[in-house]
């Protein structure tokens, strides 16, 4: 199978052509690539195919074999790979995900594209749509006991469930003991990826993720755009204001619009191309 590596700030995935290859066990495939010690290393693999909906579709698997619904770094990489490799020529292009359409704008410099602009729709607040058993139009700052710890927690979907907690100091935070602990509450009937925040000022975050079956990663554009969404419903930023978020493998730049809808920006880099053996993957 060949392969591309790629990755959003820090954000890396397999990236596979789906017009050229075909991929029978992505959910198998995607744990395997994805071992860093006995695979390629990864947080998961994307699958770029064909659609009939839009120029190019996207399915993307975490590291554990789930499938997501959708994923801002990738989609930023996707743009990357199909103008670099020729799939087209424009810089504007369509993308569906299993979250819907999502519309990107492509910034080359020398011929290679270095950032992407997503719009990545409108942020979803409801509760049951998020999905969170709750009640209630929004669940914004709820006093939440996780671990026997109490945290006031705002959820918001970007196409996936995302929770964005607020303190003072994220840098020694213990992630892999606090991560599962939010993954698999009671409250998050397909798990949840949460968002450790803390403010720096009206236009600039610092940001840790735990993403539901990938672990601690080094960037999440999601989560980036829910924790933005939340900053904005806690009256931490403001609307139509680009926000910088630093996140472990760089910075996204993120606005919430007036009408609801969030834009993500920034950088898509290659770190390699090869060959890979999974015929023994069935």
């Amino acid at each position: 199978m060949k392969f591309t590596k790629m990755h959003g700030i820090g954000n890396d995935y397999i990236y596979v052509n789906c017009f050229e290859e075909k991929v029978e066990n992505p959910e198998a495939v995607s744990i395997y690539v994805s071992d860093r010690h006995k695979g390629i290393g990864s947080d998961g693999l994307v699958l770029i195919m064909p659609s009939d909906k839009a120029d190019f579709r996207m399915r993307i698997f975490n590291a554990d074999g789930s499938e997501a619904m959708m994923c801002g770094n990738a989609t930023r990489c996707i743009g990357k790979y199909v103008y670099d490799k020729g799939l087209t020529d424009k810089t504007e292009i369509t993308l569906e995900t299993n979250s819907g359409i999502k519309y990107l704008t492509l910034f080359p410099e020398n011929g290679k594209v270095e950032y992407v602009e997503v719009d990545m729709g409108k942020a979803v607040i409801v509760p049951k749509e998020i999905p969170v058993m709750a009640e209630g139009e929004s669940f914004i700052s709820v006093p939440v006991e996780v671990g026997g710890i109490e945290y006031k927690i705002t959820c918001v979907s970007m196409g996936n469930p995302h929770a964005v907690v607020y303190l003072d100091n994220i840098a020694d935070l213990e992630l892999e003991k606090m991560g599962p602990l939010f993954e698999n509450h009671k409250l998050f009937p397909d798990r949840i990826n949460t968002e450790f925040i803390e403010v720096l000022d009206s236009r600039t975050l610092n940001m840790r993720v735990w993403e539901r079956g990938s672990g601690e990663t080094f960037a999440c554009g999601t989560g980036a755009c829910a924790s933005v969404v939340a900053s904005v419903l806690n009256g931490y930023c403001r609307r139509d204001e680009e926000i910088t978020i630093h996140l472990r493998g760089g910075d996204l730049k993120i606005t919430y619009c007036g009408d609801g809808t969030v834009i993500m920006k920034g950088p898509a880099a290659l770190i390699c191309d090869g060959d890979v053996d999974v015929s023994f993957i069935k």
